[in-house]
């Protein structure tokens, strides 16, 4: 087992409708910053080895839109989308997030990517509209792809450097 599978996220509820994830990379956070803003790193990574990505769109910029889609190995398809509120490139995200399957239930995400000797610290704080859309998210199973998801995107960033 590498260090990337022994790692994992740590997801807390800072507030009734927050949802704060953040995970440790050993990678340079350029790195892991290109892995989320770069189309053909995205669909390295984000599928977690549940689904095949179907379409990455990215205009990464103040005003530009995302959506990303795949098609889940049961059959199943989704997206998610938004558009991108803040860009500071290797450093801060921030943007609007829609799940296809619920799509009154939009939230704010901010990512914000730190580096230390090294090392990037994730952090996604993701605000919803309500404590109700939190806890959907939350038991959506969200979080056994995101951790997946996460592993795969460290193997990634550690084949880059």
């Amino acid at each position: 087992m590498t260090a990337a599978n022994q790692r994992r996220a740590t997801v807390t509820t800072p507030t009734d409708t927050q949802i704060l994830i953040t995970r440790e990379f050993d990678a340079p956070r350029h790195l892991v910053y290109q892995a989320f803003t770069t189309p053909e790193l995205l669909r390295r990574w984000w599928h977690a080895n549940r689904s095949e990505v179907t379409d990455v769109e990215m205009d990464v910029r103040v005003g530009g839109n995302w959506r990303w889609a795949a098609k889940a190995f049961n059959g199943y398809e989704f997206a998610f989308y938004g558009e991108y509120l803040e860009v500071v490139p290797d450093e801060r995200l921030v943007t609007t997030e829609t799940f296809s399957g619920v799509p009154d239930a939009k939230a704010v995400n901010t990512t914000t990517f730190t580096e230390k000797d090294g090392r990037t610290y994730l952090e996604m704080l993701v605000e919803h509209q309500s404590r109700a859309n939190r806890d959907a998210h939350l038991n959506s199973g969200m979080e056994d792809g995101m951790q997946d998801a996460l592993t795969l995107l460290e193997e990634l960033v550690r084949e880059q450097i």
